[in-house]
């Protein structure tokens, strides 16, 4: 598979899937690399240092939207840091 400098994977999956593929996606993180797969291509992504965190959540009656962003930077300043609490009450 080649390597590109962007990926970009959208498809249907249950929740059982989506839980594995989080649960991958934050051992990567804690390793600090996260290996991206799929029949396009792949991407190599090393995460390390501070991180940013974009949670955005939207809900009607038809449906529901919740985007999870992560990026980073090699000189990230500590300044910006907040609390978060997600849970699943």
């Amino acid at each position: 598979m080649k390597q590109n400098t962007r990926f970009r994977h959208e498809s249907l999956q249950d929740q059982g899937s989506i839980k594995r593929l989080l649960r991958a996606l934050t051992t990567g993180i804690g390793k600090g690399k996260v290996v991206l797969e799929d029949e396009d291509g792949s991407m190599i992504m090393e995460p390390g240092g501070l991180l940013n965190l974009k949670i955005t959540a939207s809900q009607n009656d038809e449906s529901s939207k919740l985007n999870i962003r992560l990026s980073w930077r090699e000189d990230r300043d500590q300044s910006h840091m907040k609390d978060i609490k997600i849970s699943s009450k």
